[in-house]
């Protein structure tokens, strides 16, 4: 159970980082944008050919934001200056990744006509590399001793892991809060809330939306590429659902956390991807469901996350209504008893 959480923890800090993209679009700019399932497995491609070829893991995550990003203002282009449709330039754009991906995956074979997967066991990556650092520090040896104390036998073999994906979650986090106060930042939160009003203002919003949907891809493909190099292989199917699993988190994150601030929304929405990586962990361990099963349950927590706030804004009106019921009788109960003894 204790490995279960703890590998869970480790992924729903990665799917942060993409689940803040997707906050990006879907509630900064108001954009519902689907290239997501494709931009997530270009970063994961691009990283994984990349190290496959002999470049630094460090390297080829860069380059993985690069097509994410790029991906993303394509995105923002169809729509702006082909007045095309939010929804199915995006549509497009996913579209068009998936056998882009092929390719950048096939660069690394004799037959570069397209490859499905790559797979990264003997490969050095970020993790691997962060791993040999931290073990070399003996830091580990200490820890454990420790930690017999209390019942703990041994800590998990990955767990520096986690330590390095929370440091880079963490430092996004505040560059995104940091940025969406920028006058750029709120050129974008702007546009997503009134358009014509941003543009009374001289503000090019087609620059703005583009620059949006690419920084949101950008951080999208950043997540793959670290999922990419946790997992030791790529995929060109890994994408899949990724919207879902993005608008999860956030949804879960925001009904549990508030919205209130951008630094408190920020919070909720990485809170929210580790929150659902361990319901998803824990639901697995039923035993009547199988891995198979996972996109049923992302599909039922997404369902539950949806209506559970409805129910809870409602009951707190209700009792809201009930209360002010309450005061006004209390209030005019003194005022008939006072005109009666006038009377």
């Amino acid at each position: 159970m204790f490995l279960a959480i703890f590998g869970a923890m480790e992924q729903g800090i990665i799917y942060a980082i993409m689940a803040l993209g997707v906050y990006l679009t879907f509630r900064v700019l108001d954009f519902p944008d689907l290239t997501v399932d494709g931009s997530f497995v270009t970063g994961a491609a691009t990283a994984a050919t990349m190290i496959l070829l002999g470049y630094h893991p460090i390297l080829a995550t860069l380059v993985a934001i690069v097509a994410g990003f790029i991906a993303g203002c394509m995105t923002g282009i169809l729509h702006t200056k082909g007045k095309i449709n939010p929804l199915l330039s995006g549509i497009l754009m996913m579209i068009a990744l998936y056998s882009i991906n092929l390719r950048i995956m096939g660069s690394t074979a004799e037959n570069t006509i397209g490859r499905p997967n790559i797979p990264l066991l003997n490969s050095e990556t970020l993790f691997s590399k962060f791993q040999a650092f931290w073990s070399n520090l003996g830091i580990d040896t200490v820890l454990n001793n420790l930690l017999k104390g209390f019942g703990v036998q041994k800590l998990p073999g990955t767990w520096s892991t986690i330590i390095v994906v929370l440091i880079i979650t963490i430092l996004i986090k505040f560059i995104a809060d940091w940025f969406l106060k920028t006058e750029i930042g709120l050129a974008i939160r702007a546009t997503g809330d009134n358009k014509r009003m941003i543009r009374s203002f001289s503000a090019n919003t087609d620059t703005l939306i583009i620059l949006g949907l690419g920084l949101s891809n950008a951080l999208v493909a950043f997540s793959g590429a670290l999922i990419a190099q946790y997992s030791k292989f790529s995929d060109v199917s890994m994408g899949i659902g990724m919207i879902v699993i993005g608008l999860a988190s956030v949804i879960i994150g925001e009904a549990i956390f508030g919205t209130k601030t951008i630094m408190r929304t920020t919070f909720a929405v990485i809170a929210g991807a580790i929150i659902y990586r361990i319901i998803l962990a824990l639901a697995l361990r039923v035993d009547f469901l199988d891995s198979g099963d996972m996109k049923l349950i992302t599909a039922i927590i997404v369902i539950i996350a949806l209506i559970l706030p409805q129910f809870i804004h409602k009951s707190k009106e209700r009792k809201r209504k009930v209360k002010r019921a309450a005061e006004k009788t209390r209030v005019k109960k003194p005022i008939e008893q006072g005109g009666k003894g006038l009377a």
